[in-house]
C-alpha cells in the first residue's frame, strides 16, 4: 500500500514538468507491479509497446529529456536533490535556474561535469543581462578630479599649459654625451713596465655624434705612442655607425704622421664588438685597424672579456719602425668585477707580436718580436 501510494505521488509531480503521462501510465500497469515481469518477455514486450504509444500520444517522444527546451523549475521549490547522483546535464538546454529556491544542492555527490565538452553557450538566447550594471551611476561626491593636480594645477591650465610651442621631445631628437675608458691600466712584460690607456667619448643624438678615440702608451713618465682620432659618426643601421674623420699618431721621439680616417663601428651578430677602419696618410700611405671583443658574463658582475687586434700598413716606414703587410697584433683576456656599471677593476693577460717587415725593423734594432704581459686596471664610463 505504502509503495503503490509512493508512486502515485512520484507521478503526479512528474506530470506537471510536462513528463509525467508516460511514466505514470508505465507504473501502473500490471507489468510495473509483477515481481518477475523482467523474466517474461512477452510481459516486457507489451509493457514497453504500451508505454512507446503513450508517450506518442502525448507529443513527448518517451524518455528523452534531452529534446525539452525551456523547462521553467521557478516553482520547484523544497526539492532535495541530494540523491540524484550519476545525472547527465550536459544537454538540458533552456533551463531556468534563477529561481530555484530552497533546493539542497550541497549533496549532489557522483556528478561528473569534468567530461562536459562541446558545450555551446552560445546559443543560449533570452537571457536578459540589461540589470547587471557594474559600477554604474554618478562619480562620489569626494572622487579625484581626474584634470586635477597637486597644488590645485589642472592640466592644459597655468603652469602646466602647453602653450604654442612642442614641449615634449623623442628620445631621438636629445643630445647626449658619453666617456667610456675601457682601458686604464698597468702592463708587466719582460723588458717593459708601462701604462697603458684606450679610451673614446661621443656627443650627440642617435643618428649623428662627434666620436673621440684615443690610445697610447706610456713609459718612464714619456708617452712614446699615441693615436688619437676625431670622427663624426652616422648610424647606417640598428647597432651599426659609419665614422669618417682624421687620426693623428705621435709621440717621444718619432715624427707625427696624419691620416683621413674612414670605417664602421658597431655590434656584429653574437654581441661581438667590432670595429674596422681605414686610413690614407701623406706620401702614399695607408693603413688598416681591426679590433674585437666580447664579453662573456660569469654572473651579472663577474664579466670575461677576450679581445684581439692588428694593424696593417700599405708601406714601409723606417722613421717609425714600420713595415708593409701585417704589422702588429695583440690577442688577450681581461676579468673585471663590476662594483657597479660605472666602475669595474679587472686584471688579465695579453700576449703582443710583431710580424713581417716590422719583426724584421725590431730585431735589427736589438728588441724583442713580441712578449706576454700581464695587465691590471680599471674601466670606468659615465
Amino acid at each position: 500500500m505504502h509503495k503503490r501510494t509512493t508512486t502515485i505521488l512520484a507521478a503526479a509531480v512528474l506530470t506537471s514538468a510536462g513528463i509525467g503521462t508516460t511514466w505514470a501510465q508505465a507504473a501502473h500497469s500490471p507489468e510495473a507491479h509483477a515481481g518477475t515481469s523482467a523474466a517474461d518477455p512477452t510481459r516486457k514486450a507489451n509493457a514497453a509497446a504500451q508505454s512507446k504509444s503513450v508517450g506518442k500520444a502525448n507529443g513527448k517522444g518517451g524518455k528523452d529529456h534531452g529534446s525539452m527546451p525551456g523547462m521553467d523549475h521557478g516553482s520547484m521549490k523544497g526539492m532535495d536533490h541530494g540523491s540524484m547522483q550519476g545525472m547527465d546535464h550536459g544537454s538540458m538546454q533552456g533551463m531556468d535556474h534563477g529561481s530555484m529556491k530552497g533546493m539542497d544542492h550541497g549533496s549532489m555527490q557522483g556528478m561528473d561535469h569534468g567530461s562536459m565538452q562541446g558545450m555551446d553557450h552560445g546559443s543560449m538566447q533570452g537571457m536578459d543581462h540589461g540589470d547587471m550594471k557594474m559600477q554604474g551611476g554618478s562619480a562620489p561626491p569626494d572622487a579625484r578630479d581626474p584634470h586635477g593636480y597637486s597644488g590645485g594645477y589642472q592640466l592644459g591650465v597655468g603652469k602646466y599649459a602647453l602653450g604654442p610651442t612642442r614641449t615634449l621631445h623623442m628620445a631621438d631628437e636629445h643630445l647626449f654625451a658619453s666617456v667610456l675608458v675601457d682601458r686604464l691600466e698597468w702592463t708587466k712584460g719582460r723588458d717593459s713596465n708601462a701604462a697603458s690607456y684606450e679610451a673614446q667619448a661621443w656627443f650627440g643624438n642617435s643618428y649623428d655624434k662627434l666620436v673621440i678615440k684615443a690610445e697610447g702608451e706610456a713609459e718612464e713618465g714619456k708617452v712614446h705612442e699615441a693615436r688619437t682620432e676625431l670622427l663624426w659618426g652616422h648610424s647606417i643601421a640598428t647597432f651599426w655607425d659609419t665614422q669618417v674623420g682624421i687620426r693623428n699618431d705621435a709621440g717621444y721621439g718619432r715624427p707625427a704622421r696624419n691620416w683621413l680616417a674612414f670605417g664602421v663601428q658597431g655590434l656584429a651578430p653574437y654581441w661581438f664588438e667590432v670595429d674596422a677602419t681605414g686610413y690614407v696618410g701623406t706620401e702614399g700611405r695607408t693603413a688598416l685597424r681591426l679590433s674585437a671583443e666580447y664579453e662573456l658574463l660569469i654572473t651579472q658582475r663577474l664579466i670575461l672579456q677576450p679581445r684581439i687586434e692588428a694593424n696593417f700598413y700599405g708601406k714601409n716606414d723606417p722613421e717609425i719602425g714600420i713595415g708593409s703587410g701585417l704589422a702588429n697584433g695583440a690577442v688577450g683576456v681581461r676579468l673585471r668585477y663590476e662594483i657597479n656599471r660605472q666602475f669595474a677593476p679587472y686584471i688579465g693577460v695579453e700576449r703582443y707580436q710583431t710580424f713581417g717587415n716590422t719583426a724584421d725593423m725590431i730585431r735589427t734594432a736589438g728588441g724583442r718580436r713580441g712578449e706576454t704581459r700581464f695587465v691590471a686596471g680599471v674601466r670606468i664610463w659615465f
